[in-house]
């Protein structure tokens, strides 16, 4: 062999046998390849974990979707019935003030007036919107009534409605307008300040 080909040649390293040396090679491909399988094994992770999140993400859209399609149904006409409890309550307020001798010609009338709020009220009750008309001495409930005033006494428990000033209308489940009533205050207790 000429000097040339001695150089082409790789080096063998004699204290080395040549089987210990394929060995060392399969070994840093077999890490190169677990390294390459736990990286694909990660990415599959993480695109799996983000598939469920996007699918989760769509569910929940589709969901509140169809809760505001339902809530659109149940209570697209609540401020048109707010308006409407107006005429409702111009209404009442007409017949309250009609004293009660009345003339022969205004009873037909009265009548007329009596027949369109029992109309509207049950037009009204036919599309879910119901009248809540609390009574003298019921317990005030915040979620239904609205204390327009509170006033000291003693014929009244206190915290109780003592006047009625309107009545108050739910839809569905919901308040559409709170009743507006007086509430009774215990009575102011005096201090001695003598000692």
């Amino acid at each position: 062999m000429s000097q040339e080909q001695t150089n082409d040649m790789p080096e063998e390293n004699p204290d080395v046998p040549e089987e210990e040396f394929a060995e060392d090679a399969f070994a840093g491909q077999e890490d190169a390849g677990a390294d390459e399988v736990a990286k694909l094994q990660a990415e599959v992770a993480e695109l799996k974990d983000r598939l469920l999140r996007a699918v989760a993400e769509t569910e929940n859209v589709r969901r509140r979707a169809e809760k505001d399609k339902a809530d659109a149904s149940a209570y697209g006409v609540t401020n048109f019935a707010r308006d409407m409890l107006n005429i409702s309550d111009n209404l009442r307020r007409a017949l309250d003030s009609m004293p009660e001798k009345v003339a022969d010609d205004l009873k037909a009338f009265i009548d007329g007036v009596e027949m369109t709020e029992r109309e509207l009220l049950n037009i009204l009750e036919r599309h879910g919107i119901k009248k809540v008309n609390p009574e003298v001495g019921e317990a005030f409930d915040h979620k239904f009534h609205q204390a327009m005033f509170e006033a000291p006494t003693t014929e009244h428990v206190p915290g109780s409605i003592m006047q009625v000033i309107a009545p108050g209308y739910v839809i569905k489940d919901r308040l559409l307008r709170p009743a507006m009533v007086g509430v009774a205050k215990g009575e102011v207790q005096k201090v001695d300040t003598e000692v």
